[in-house]
């Protein structure tokens, strides 16, 4: 089950950013939790972010955020992270399944992502979602604790 995040999820989300094994794929730089809370508001704020639950456990997470004016049609997907307790259990393909299926309710023609090209097992994923590669963004994200860049495959999910 998808759900936007609320105020109690805190300590799930800034734990699946801050896990050794998924930080290195997300946005933020590794953070003690109070440099996290401000950043958490703003994802509250904006009602972009989500827990995905399984039996009433948060195992995932995700970003959906909306595009806007002419692109209104698109969002972006990001933030996309499974609970390495749950890793390989078949969680990843159904909370991607359930991003679909919100995606076609909020009218979408188009969900775009892009992961590290290093992040083989996750592309696997996507592809297995049905995302299609669209190209490579030479030295998108920089990983300012290890001093180096990282390309990233863009992907896009047509309707």
């Amino acid at each position: 089950m998808l759900r936007l995040t609320n105020s109690n999820d805190i300590n799930f989300i800034y734990g699946l950013y801050m896990h050794p094994e998924v930080n290195p794929f997300l946005l933020y730089e590794p953070m003690d939790k109070p440099a996290f809370a401000p950043i958490f508001k703003q994802l509250l704020d904006d009602g972009v972010l989500y827990v995905f639950e399984e039996a009433g456990i948060s195992v995932g997470m995700f970003k959906l955020i909306p595009l806007k004016h002419r692109t209104s049609h698109i969002a972006y997907l990001g933030g996309v992270a499974i609970d390495p307790d749950f890793a390989g259990k078949g969680y990843a393909k159904k909370m991607f399944e359930e991003i679909i299926a919100l995606g076609k309710t909020k009218q979408l023609r188009r969900i775009e992502l892009s992961a590290s090209v290093e992040n083989t097992r996750a592309i696997s994923l996507y592809e297995k979602c049905g995302f299609q590669a669209e190209g490579v963004l030479r030295k998108y994200t920089y990983l300012k604790t290890e001093n180096r860049y990282l390309d990233e495959l863009l992907m896009s999910y047509l309707y």
